[in-house]
């Protein structure tokens, strides 16, 4: 018999299908893993704004864990939107006791639209529980402001940026330069233990349909480490896979906001 990839994904759902789990999912499945969840929140959620979330009590995302690393496993985890202290306490207890391992934490704090996800007093949560735990974190320019306490809107910021947030806890970090401006998207890739710092560049895509990219490209991300391939290797995968979807997703219309990527844009075209 043969055996699935697998990658897990701890997130809330996104009720418009562009980002959250929903995102993962589709990224996991477009990637060649077999994808399996654990759902912390749930949004009410479309391409304009989000409406309400309703948070999932830590007791039932534990079971959730449960039920998931007690049959099936996980060769890697994705971390995406935890709403709170609790809920990080949980995750970071339930991801020690099942040893799991390369694990890809995406700091979710708040939405595209500036939609708030994370409660003030759950970010130090996060550098005390998860941190230490992660493979990489993977930050967009408006979440390493918020862990750092000052604004991250330049390039010439992006790599001091990357080594003072190693300091706080996670050798390696992926910091997303999505929201620069300028013809090319460049993101960062450090590791502090080789001291390497990796500048990755692609032509940008003009288009509004780009929800849940920061989602996608972490799943990415976790997908091919969960095929064994080497961090700086599956970053720059995930790079050409996140390029290619939102090249396909560009020429859609959907909703009357920030649309989704095309995630099976390999696959399928419109």
């Amino acid at each position: 018999m043969k055996n699935y990839y697998t990658a897990l994904t701890i997130a809330g759902s996104d009720s418009g299908g562009g980002a959250g789990i929903q995102a993962d999912l589709k990224t996991f499945s477009a990637l060649g893993c077999y994808g399996m969840t654990v759902i912390t929140a749930l949004t009410a959620q479309n391409t304009v704004s989000v409406t309400g979330i309703q948070a999932v009590p830590p007791e039932f995302i534990a079971l959730q864990m449960d039920a998931v690393m007690t049959d099936i496993g996980a060769d890697a985890v994705k971390i995406g939107m935890l709403h709170s202290p609790e809920v990080i306490a949980t995750v970071a207890r339930c991801l020690q006791q099942y040893d799991c391992q390369s694990i890809v934490l995406d700091p979710v704090m708040v939405t595209r639209n500036g939609d708030k996800l994370l409660q003030d007093d759950a970010v130090q949560a996060l550098k005390e529980h998860l941190f230490p735990m992660a493979a990489v974190i993977t930050p967009n320019l408006a979440e390493a402001s918020i862990l750092l306490g000052r604004d991250i809107v330049e390039r010439s910021q992006m790599a001091d940026a990357c080594r003072d947030l190693a300091a706080q806890g996670c050798d390696r970090v992926f910091l997303k330069g999505g929201a620069l401006a300028g013809s090319v998207s460049v993101d960062f890739l450090y590791d502090r233990l080789s001291g390497k710092l990796l500048e990755l560049e692609s032509p940008r895509v003009d288009t509004p349909n780009n929800h849940g990219t920061g989602c996608t490209i972490s799943s990415a991300i976790t997908a091919c480490l969960a095929k064994g391939m080497e961090l700086s290797a599956a970053v720059r995968e995930a790079k050409t896979y996140i390029d290619g979807a939102l090249r396909g997703g560009a020429v859609v219309k959907i909703g009357a906001g920030h649309g989704p990527v095309h995630h099976f844009h390999n696959w399928w075209n419109v």
